[in-house]
């Protein structure tokens, strides 16, 4: 069994911001991360740092329709 990261960005150049994001959303929810592999990580942990992203995009995306 294979724990290769295999997810795709659709822009490839965007890699390092989206990793930065994933940065401030793990340090939001009190998960650390390290450089590289994180295979380590809790489902939970996973979880709730994908959930914040996901909050915070939702919240982005309000704030811009709200805004026009």
């Amino acid at each position: 069994m294979s724990t290769k990261n295999t997810s795709k960005l659709n822009v490839p150049a965007a890699k390092d911001a989206m990793e930065q994001f994933k940065q401030e959303a793990a340090n939001e929810v009190g998960v650390s991360l390290k450089d590289g592999d994180n295979g380590s990580l809790t489902s939970r942990e996973a979880g709730s740092i994908g959930g914040q992203m996901v909050k915070k995009m939702v919240e982005k995306y309000e704030n811009e329709i709200s805004t026009k």
